[in-house]
């Protein structure tokens, strides 16, 4: 599908990957709507690039409808939706104080980057259905974002691992249900990629975490997860694929 002038919605988009993919599609000519829970985040993202900026609760259907309603209005509806969305804790079944994990912060994980995500590729992907069919008998794309977490999960990475694991399996039988509508659904598995939570790090931590992947041996930046999701995009014979994008890593046990 090419990018120029179409309507595409970027989860998430306030920092981090989804505001490197925003910036990426922006380039492209596509007409970006940024959805995140954190308005000022999406504001600023959106006065940067030209884009769309909008406060949004990817677990909340009604949140959702709403900010694809003023997207639509704005740009039309989209054919391309980037879910960037999602949070992450660390903690171990079983604490050094010996009490269990609690249950609530494995739900809100599991809630916000699996449900959030099947949330906003379900109410995206009803629109889309509708469109009329591009020259490549494309309606739409969906790109998510998984995790290497989903395949080797850390300890601690419990709920992060479930949540991501989910939104890897999912892939393929979201391709195989969509491919009637001809809309097509990858998701990217990124590795360690400079993000607002590993910026959180000190310098000599991020540096230690950038020397574990093989080549290139440093930390990925988002630009290079955003020239993935073009690439997903632009090339209609990916799909029902997760994508590793990783360097060759893969996590140690902790």
């Amino acid at each position: 599908m090419q990018i120029d002038a179409m309507a595409a919605v970027v989860t998430g988009g306030g920092s981090g990957l989804g505001a490197a993919t925003v910036r990426a599609l922006r380039a492209a000519g596509a007409k970006v709507a940024i959805l995140d829970r954190d308005s000022a985040a999406a504001a600023t993202v959106a006065a940067e690039t030209g884009a769309l900026g909008l406060g949004c609760d990817v677990t909340d259907e009604a949140s959702v409808t709403a900010a694809l309603d003023q997207a639509a209005a704005q740009n039309g509806e989209a054919r391309i939706l980037v879910n960037c969305a999602g949070i992450a804790t660390g903690e171990r079944i079983i604490g050094r104080d010996g009490a269990p994990m609690p249950l609530e912060g494995f739900r809100r994980v599991v809630e916000v980057n699996l449900i959030g995500t099947v949330n906003v590729m379900r109410l995206m992907a009803a629109r889309a259905a509708t469109l009329d069919p591009l020259e490549t008998g494309e309606r739409g794309v969906v790109v998510n974002t998984a995790s290497v977490a989903a395949f080797e999960g850390q300890i601690g990475q419990l709920a992060y691992s479930a949540s991501k694991g989910g939104v890897a399996a999912i892939t393929l039988p979201a391709a195989r249900e969509l491919a009637r509508y001809g809309i097509r659904v990858c998701t990217i598995a990124p590795g360690l990629f400079i993000t607002p939570m590993l910026l959180g790090l000190p310098p000599e931590v991020q540096a230690s975490l950038g020397g574990t992947v093989p080549f290139p041996n440093r930390l990925g930046d988002p630009s290079e997860y955003a020239a993935l999701v073009r690439h997903i995009v632009e090339n209609p014979m990916l799909n029902g694929e997760t994508i590793r994008l990783d360097g060759a890593l893969r996590m140690a046990p902790k």
